[in-house]
């Protein structure tokens, strides 16, 4: 293959999910044997907020979920942190390859509403379930915590009403025709293309650069950045969203990508189990009101806002503004919770188990339960595609037939 084919293969054209989401579950089992701890973004974003308050003269650094997460260093020093970074590096990379960064405003005024709103309920339902679609879901249900299923039932439960209210006429933004003389031919400036691309290949060499430097100094560190510019290049390429993903279940009933995502957990859930037989620790947390009430707001928020915390990320650096919205409102939403953190957390999260499927059930057994509720939940999509449809194509007729009564 001539780097010709491979440059527009590869780079340029968009990555099917499927094979993109499976390559994402099998990075985050790497990154979780080589950092220790699970791909997620959110508990990050809420150290920023708690960084900002400490520059007003807050001492968020005393509140009791920074006690449980942690607030100590800065981005450039957490794994987290530089992982992050690595994310955003990649995103913006892919997305010069692919000549896909365009400043491109919000429609309407109340789009920007949604974007805050939402992002807000669904930064503040993800650090009350102590994850977001990452860590409480794609990396959480791998890393066998019954909470990450509890989140998971709740997120599509949420996300069920997200659709609704966002299908009413309140969010829909009217659209003005305009009468034209001819087609507009569809055109590409061919050397802004070249140097975009020539421009991301430039910040690859240099974030690869980075991350080597700081993995001679740190290894954990260095990893980090690297699976998280691996991680911004998969979400980019293949345009991986979580929220389509539940959102497409009740809008268009289109499955593809909510089995891409079931199929990507189960390849990492059994590299996570290898991990664990070794000696590494699962990232375990409450399975209590918490995860379900957060799941519930963190579905309709990401509905609402219309991104995830990953789909936020790569569509901000392609220059969709309105999810630069999206982004300030998950920070704003999740350092809220931390706020209230001590106000309700015993009633709702600390004072339930943490429990672990491996110690419940055995490791076998575990693994097992695991596979088995992945392989419920796959049939189930299945059949609401078919239900889905069978019922549109039911409609259809009906409609139809009465059309025909009337003209007859």
């Amino acid at each position: 293959m001539s780097w010709s084919e491979f440059k527009s293969q590869y780079l340029i054209r968009f990555w099917k999910p499927l094979p993109a989401v499976i390559a994402a579950g099998i990075l985050s089992t790497y990154y979780f044997g080589l950092t220790g701890t699970f791909w997620a973004v959110t508990g990050e974003f809420t150290r920023w907020g708690g960084h900002v308050m400490q520059w007003f003269g807050a001492h968020p650094e005393e509140w009791g979920y920074f006690k449980i997460i942690g607030l100590e260093g800065t981005p450039l020093t957490r794994i987290d942190g530089v992982m992050i970074i690595g994310m955003f590096g990649g995103c913006i990379m892919a997305a010069l390859w692919a000549n896909n960064v365009k400043l491109r405003h919000p429609q309407h005024k109340i789009r920007i509403l949604q974007a805050v709103l939402g992002g807000i309920i669904a930064g503040f339902g993800a650090r009350l379930a102590m994850g977001c679609n990452l860590a409480a879901f794609f990396t959480g249900i791998p890393q066998f915590s019954l909470h990450a299923w509890f989140f998971a039932v709740a997120t599509a439960v949420g996300s069920y009403f997200g659709a609704k209210l966002s299908l009413m006429p309140l969010f829909r933004i009217p659209v003005k025709l305009q009468k034209v003389s001819q087609a507009s031919p569809i055109t590409q400036d061919k050397q802004r293309a070249k140097r975009r691309f020539r421009l991301g290949m430039v910040i690859f060499f240099a974030m690869i650069a980075w991350s080597l430097i700081i993995l001679f100094d740190s290894p954990k560190l260095g990893f980090a950045m690297l699976g998280g510019i691996g991680f911004g290049i998969l979400i980019e390429r293949a345009q991986i969203c979580f929220t389509s993903a539940f959102r497409d279940l009740w809008i268009t009933g289109r499955t593809h990508m909510a089995k891409a995502i079931i199929i990507g957990m189960a390849v990492s859930a059994i590299g996570i189990f290898s991990y664990v037989q070794l000696g590494a620790a699962p990232k375990i947390m409450w399975a209590g009101p918490n995860a379900v009430i957060g799941g519930l707001l963190f579905g309709f928020g990401i509905v609402l806002a219309g991104g995830c915390e990953t789909g936020w990320m790569y569509r901000a650096v392609e220059g969709q503004i309105h999810f630069w919205w999206v982004g300030l409102g998950n920070v704003i939403g999740s350092t809220l919770l931390a706020y209230y953190w001590d106000d309700f957390s015993a009633i709702l999260a600390t004072d339930y188990d943490k429990i672990n499927l491996l110690d419940t059930f055995g490791p076998v057994g575990g693994l097992g339960v695991t596979y088995l509720m992945l392989g419920l939940s796959f049939v189930l999509l299945l059949w609401w595609e078919k239900h889905f449809f069978r019922k549109k194509t039911q409609q259809a007729h009906s409609i139809s037939t009465q059309i025909n009564k009337e003209i007859a």
